[in-house]
């Protein structure tokens, strides 16, 4: 049934032509029940012997029963490299699973598209090839998370009005160069920055791009809170899951919410957005802490 599922959607996918829309996630065939850390280090086993190398683990405070797995790959990386800027946030996907046994993972065709933007063609071979792998390693898949059409995909918004992924909003502090910007994550991530830790980071210094997955533990402001106001559609999404600071130069950047959250959300309804609206800047706010640049507009969630 799985499989004929999935083949439905995809020929519905050929049948659209170039308004076909991509799932950000791939529901995967559920594990026997465990604690969190078990089933991290499970898929961890079947990652590592699909041949991906394990980024970090994040179990997001105030969620024990989930966790997510970062990680990454050689041609993956390669890909990232040849594309440059803020192609590095494609450097590490994810899998998202509960101590109930449910599993997703990102959908590489999906944020490769996001975040390669016009340079995702010379990388479509790359992944086609992680898809098959992680098909292999997790499946049968069922899309999941709702869908975007691929041609919205690089120059992604939510809705008209809200932010792009160049967005102003999503810079965060101009150094005097990559590696002073750098430094400052790395140390401010050890010294546990507003709550902060890091999950893992990726480093290009000849390309000059880093990026870092950012646990938020805050009190009151980790992940938990905003992800329990959208119930099991938060729940669902933990492969969405950490956020991230990223370099490009000696520029400091976080993806702002309204669009980061929409694109690992994009089946989110309005009204479910606006219950979670005070989230953006609070997620800007404490990125800001960690990039050593001045705190934004302070607001009660």
């Amino acid at each position: 049934m799985h499989a004929y599922i999935k083949s439905l959607w995809l020929v519905l996918c050929l049948v659209a032509g170039h308004a076909w829309a991509i799932p950000p996630y791939w529901a995967g065939q559920s594990l026997t029940k465990a604690d969190a850390s078990e089933q991290l280090s499970r898929v961890e086993r079947k990652l590592q012997a699909a041949g991906f190398t394990i980024l970090g683990r994040h179990t997001p405070k105030g969620l024990p029963d989930q966790g997510t797995v970062v990680f990454t790959d050689k041609r993956l990386l390669d890909a990232v490299r040849s594309a440059g800027e803020h192609a590095i946030l494609a450097s590490g996907l994810r899998v998202g699973v509960n101590s109930a046994g449910n599993l997703n993972f990102t959908n590489p065709e999906y944020w490769m598209r996001a975040y390669l933007r016009g340079k995702y063609p010379e990388a479509e071979k790359t992944a086609q090839q992680l898809q098959a792998r992680l098909e292999q390693a997790f499946g049968p898949v069922q899309p999941m998370g709702g869908d975007v059409p691929a041609a919205k995909l690089a120059n992604y918004q939510y809705m008209a009005g809200l932010e792009r992924l160049e967005s102003l909003r999503s810079e965060l502090k101009t150094g005097n160069s990559f590696e002073e910007a750098l430094k400052t994550v790395q140390t401010h991530l050890a010294q546990g920055m507003e709550g902060t830790a890091k999950v893992y980071e990726v480093v290009m210094p000849e390309q000059k791009m880093a990026v870092f997955g950012v646990a938020m533990n805050k009190t009151g402001d980790s992940e938990a809170w905003w992800i329990n106001k959208l119930g099991a559609a938060g729940l669902e999404h933990t492969a969405a899951l950490p956020y991230e600071i990223y370099i490009v130069n000696g520029k400091l950047y976080s993806l702002y919410g309204r669009y980061r959250i929409a694109l690992a959300w994009p089946a989110l309804d309005l009204g479910q957005f606006m219950s979670i609206r005070y989230a953006p800047d609070v997620i800007l706010n404490t990125m800001k802490k960690v990039a050593g640049a001045a705190e934004a507009n302070t607001f009660v969630n």
